[in-house]
C-alpha cells in the first residue's frame, strides 16, 4: 500500500509518500509545497487542490492520511487551515482516493509516544526510524510524514479495532471492566 501523508497548510504544505509494500514501511517523498509567496488566498487554494491532484496522478497512492487542523486560540488560522485540508481531500476523492483524518495530539502520540510532543521531537523520531541523513529544512515535510507513518501503524495494529471500540465504551465502567467485556464478546479474537 502506498499511503499519501498531507501535513495541510496555507503556507507551507507538508506532503510524504510511503511505501508499506514490504517487511518494512520505505520513505518515498517528503517535500513541501512553498504557497507563501503567492499573495492571493484563493490562488493558494488552488494550487493546493492543483498539487495534490498531480501528486495522486504521478504515484497513484492507494489512501490519503491527512492531519486535521489544530485548534489553537487564532479561529481565522484554524478556519484557513480548514480550508486547505478540505481542498486537499476534494482533490483526493475527485480521484477516488479514501482519506483518514487525523488529530495532531494522536499522530505525535504514535510517532514518539507523547501527544505533546515538539515538531523537533517528532521529525527525529522518524529520522531515526527511516534513517534519512538530514531533518528537512520544512518540518511541515516530516509532519506529513508522521500522519502517513500514523495511517500505517492503524492499519498494520491487530489490536487497532479492540483499542478504537475500548475508547468509545461508555465511561461508567473501568477499563478492566470494559477489557473484559470485550473478551467475553470477542473469545476468537484471544490467544489461550
Amino acid at each position: 500500500m502506498l499511503i499519501l501523508g498531507i501535513d495541510p497548510g496555507t503556507q507551507i504544505l507538508g506532503y510524504s509518500l510511503l511505501d508499506t509494500d514490504g517487511s518494512k514501511p520505505q520513505l518515498v517523498v517528503m517535500d513541501v509545497l512553498y504557497l507563501r509567496k503567492i499573495a492571493d488566498f484563493h490562488l493558494r487554494i488552488r494550487k493546493i487542490f492543483d498539487t495534490t491532484q498531480r501528486i495522486i496522478d504521478s504515484y497513484h497512492p492507494d489512501h490519503l492520511a491527512i492531519e486535521a487542523p489544530f485548534a489553537g486560540k487564532n479561529v481565522q488560522s484554524m478556519l484557513k487551515l480548514g480550508k486547505a485540508q478540505g481542498v486537499a481531500i476534494g482533490a483526493a476523492i475527485s480521484r477516488d482516493l479514501s482519506y483518514t483524518e487525523y488529530e495532531p495530539s494522536a499522530v505525535k502520540q504514535r510517532v514518539t509516544g507523547s501527544g505533546n510532543a515538539a515538531k523537533e521531537q517528532v521529525a527525529a523520531m522518524l529520522q531515526s526510524i527511516f534513517g534519512f541523513n538530514n531533518l528537512p529544512q520544512y518540518l511541515d515535510a516530516s509532519d506529513a510524514l508522521a500522519v502517513a507513518y500514523t495511517c500505517h501503524l492503524e492499519l498494520t495494529d491487530p489490536l487497532g479495532d479492540i483499542r478504537r471500540e475500548l475508547k468509545h465504551t461508555p465511561s461508567h465502567k473501568s477499563r478492566k471492566q470494559q477489557w473484559s467485556d470485550f473478551v467475553m464478546q470477542n473469545p476468537e479474537l484471544v490467544n489461550n
